[in-house]
């Protein structure tokens, strides 16, 4: 395969979609499923953490495009430290989905001691919380400069947006305006974050970052 091959594979993104296809993907299949649970169309908690794998899914595939586009395109090319944080994700997606699973298992099939319940359902949890310290790793062990400030800024967005909606929907809550909504739900609108984040990275400096 020679070069201008796999240049031109490259600029096709991942799958041949490149990063706004898995933004709009990202964004579409998130908003979907939070309209779907507040309609009360989904109310199992167990269906509805393992739908929102796809979007995680998604937002995979927008980082895996994004990164993988060589200098002189309109994305940066994927250096050591973005590789290793995508495998990080991928090993903590995985954890999540697999600890996530067994406990939804086994919650439907038996009776679980307090503790080992407890024990279980803190498993998914952490699995998500690597995945932030994996974004943490990558803003220490980044080398590039500009590309450092893009993820600080996509993390910024991101955090900015979730603690947002925590305050207001609490807010709302508290004043019985607005029903209960799980905590775990803000961790998710942070993802969906990185994602705005990203956006925001492509109108401003013309490439997405690396999360």
């Amino acid at each position: 395969m020679n070069a201008e091959t796999h240049s031109g594979e490259a600029r096709n993104g991942f799958l041949g979609r490149g990063p706004w296809f898995w933004t709009g993907m990202t964004a579409a299949s998130t908003g979907l499923f939070i309209a779907l649970a507040m309609s009360g169309a989904i109310e199992d908690n167990g269906t509805l953490m393992l739908l929102l794998i796809v979007p995680a899914m998604n937002m995979m595939a927008l980082v895996a495009s994004a990164v993988n586009r060589p200098r002189g395109d309109t994305c940066l090319a994927t250096g050591q430290a973005q590789r290793r944080y995508i495998k990080r994700v991928a090993i903590f997606t995985s954890l999540y989905l697999a600890t996530f699973a067994l406990l939804t298992f086994l919650d439907k099939e038996m009776t679980l001691p307090y503790m080992v319940k407890l024990a279980l359902a803190t498993l998914p949890g952490l699995a998500l919380s690597g995945v932030f310290w994996a974004i943490g790793r990558l803003i220490v062990e980044e080398q590039d400069e500009f590309m450092r400030m893009l993820v600080i800024r996509q993390s910024l967005i991101a955090s900015g947006l979730a603690l947002s909606a925590a305050s207001v929907w609490g807010f709302l809550e508290s004043a019985k305006v607005a029903p209960h909504v799980d905590a775990y739900w803000f961790a998710i609108i942070w993802f969906l974050g990185l994602g705005v984040g990203a956006v925001f990275n492509r109108i401003q400096y013309g490439t997405w970052g690396a999360v």
